[in-house]
């Protein structure tokens, strides 16, 4: 019994540790995709697209030099993209007036807060989906 108390314990830490990163490339690559969709792109500076097309390659590598990095450093980074994106997305939304079909919704990425989404959300947001590449290896 003890040894499922410990190991329960780990799973949590482990589950935790696996949605960050997920959440951090999740938003990584969604940033990319929009900022290159067609509808979007020719509202962005070039300098704009630039800065979050970089930020977001920059994360991307350093995901896939750090795939055992623990939950607070994918936490890190992610506020570091966000810090870098929001402000672009935000100046574009407003300037598109919140035009239906404008922006996609990217409320369910995951990230957004400062600070993370709470852990209790965490913990019950990857219920009843399939099992991600990291769970199966």
């Amino acid at each position: 019994v003890n040894d499922a108390e410990k190991y329960k314990e780990e799973d949590g830490k482990q589950k935790d540790r696996i949605s960050a990163k997920n959440g951090l490339e999740s938003y990584a690559f969604n940033m990319k995709s929009t900022i290159e969709d067609e509808k979007v792109k020719d509202k962005v500076s070039a300098e704009d697209k630039k800065t979050i097309l970089d930020k977001c390659n920059e994360v991307i590598a350093w995901l896939d030099a750090n795939q055992s990095a623990e939950k607070e450093e994918y936490e890190h980074q992610q506020k570091e993209v966000e810090g870098v994106c929001n402000p672009i997305i935000t100046k574009l939304y407003q300037a598109a007036g919140g035009a239906p079909g404008g922006m996609p919704d990217m409320s369910g990425m995951g990230g957004g807060m400062p600070g993370g989404a709470p852990a209790g959300d965490a913990a019950g947001a990857g219920s009843g989906s399939g099992p991600t590449i990291e769970e199966v290896d």
